[in-house]
């Protein structure tokens, strides 16, 4: 085995932190079947970590914890049919760059690209879209490395049951080590951002949903404000933000202003009405065309917890005032918008987008706020909607509830159990979801 160095790990949010009895870098496949033989003959539970932005401790390990930083080559591109190879540990924003290089793209994907590959795909890692879904539903192949060390690959007509229930496995089948992706050709996007009312955009959703490949928008709690993000494939010729205009809203109002404004309202939670107000106000509408990558996802340096949920898209807008309405009720003081975004029905067995046109909710807070309160009324008003949690973010939901939210979440159960019946890759987080 590669050289091993103990050392506490801990994720991007600081709420989760966990403290290895080994840790272990491999460099290859070989590496890691050979670490997971190694951690078996020493009763090692087995977790692969990826950048840690997952914000529940779904990496965590008190075992053999494999870092992913070795494992992060461009294995193969094929550009006439655009299925391209590449390691787990790659970060997306890298992959990004490397499929411009060769002329493809990913056809959608989430806000954030410092994930890695594998991190980001087996908790589920969606975008928004109207055809397109979420990153799972653009994977075509998987390498991975089972818990008595042998290494599989699968996909849609090898181990297909394999494919269906990896590709969002939250590592409980098996170390993913590369991932073939279906890529599309490069393509642009217009980004439309626009400030608007709550009641106008509650009103004219359906419209908003069909109209656009891609939308989302932004509720800034306590007031009527939200920013609406309309993105759809253009022509050209590009026509990116300025630099200042780049720097101006999406670094210094974004995150510097943005993280200044949070720690005020932590000390100071009666400001929280008015910086809302402001921030609503602040991010003023404008339009610009990009490579589809640079619009998709925006940098995001305050640091935050997350809580989302997957519900039936018909039930979106009374859920939404549900949610207002309990944080007016509760006399809550809630600084960071609340996010809206929409997704095409999803083959993924554990995909919160499962079999269903799926709205998601996702609340968030300041690092350093007591997040329970305000996540668990949340909850509580999505779970009887069928409310699916995000697997990546905070949540209360165990195997019996979860049980009742996926239809095929017995048949990945049981799949477990053959592949993993010692369970050498539980965690305490697994426990809580899939049971024991």
């Amino acid at each position: 085995m590669p050289p091993v160095t103990p050392q506490t790990w801990r994720n991007w949010a600081g709420n989760q932190r966990a403290t290895p009895r080994r840790v272990v870098t491999p460099r290859s496949t070989a590496d890691v079947a050979a670490a997971v033989k190694a951690a078996a003959g020493a009763g090692l539970p087995v977790r692969m970590t990826g950048t840690g932005h997952s914000f529940t401790d779904v990496a965590a390990t008190e075992g053999l914890l494999l870092r992913p930083d070795g494992l992060t080559e461009l294995r193969s591109v094929d550009t006439a049919t655009g299925l391209v190879t590449a390691e787990a540990g790659m970060p997306l924003k890298v992959f990004n760059e490397q499929l411009a290089q060769h002329g493809l793209a990913l056809a959608n994907m989430g806000d954030i690209q410092e994930q890695t590959l594998a991190g980001a795909t087996q908790t589920a890692t969606h975008g928004t879209g109207r055809d397109a879904a979420g990153l799972v539903s653009q994977i075509a192949g998987l390498e991975l490395v089972l818990a008595d060390g042998s290494v599989v690959t699968c996909s849609r007509e090898e181990r297909p049951e394999l494919f269906d229930a990896a590709r969002a496995g939250l590592g409980a089948l098996g170390v993913v080590t590369a991932i073939t992706w279906q890529t599309v050709p490069a393509f642009l996007l217009e980004a439309r951002e626009e400030p608007m009312r709550w009641e106008e955009v509650l009103e004219r959703l359906e419209e908003f949903a069909t109209g656009n490949e891609h939308f989302e928008f932004y509720w800034f709690p306590h007031t009527d404000g939200c920013l609406t993000k309309r993105n759809n494939r253009a022509a050209g010729p590009a026509e990116p933000l300025g630099r200042f205009r780049h720097w101006l809203d999406d670094e210094f109002l974004s995150n510097s202003v943005f993280g200044v404004a949070n720690r005020v309202a932590r000390r100071f939670p009666a400001t929280i009405t008015t910086i809302n107000g402001v921030s609503a106000r602040a991010l003023g509408a404008r339009t610009y065309t990009d490579v589809s990558h640079k619009v998709f996802t925006s940098p995001r340096r305050v640091r935050f917890k997350e809580q989302e949920y997957a519900i039936p898209r018909e039930e979106l807008a009374d859920a939404l005032r549900e949610v207002r309405a309990l944080i007016e009720r509760r006399g809550w003081r809630i600084s960071f918008p609340i996010e809206v975004r929409l997704l095409p029905p999803e083959d993924a067995w554990l995909s919160m987008a499962y079999g269903r046109d799926s709205a998601f909710i996702a609340i968030h807070v300041y690092h350093a706020t007591p997040h329970e309160e305000y996540f668990r009324g949340v909850e509580e008003i999505l779970t009887p909607l069928g409310g699916r949690p995000h697997w990546g973010k905070l949540h209360t939901r165990d195997a019996s509830y979860l049980e009742g939210a996926y239809p095929r979440f017995g048949d990945f159960l049981a799949l477990r159990d053959r592949l993993d019946p010692e369970r050498r890759f539980a965690n305490r987080y697994l426990t809580q979801v899939l049971g024991t």
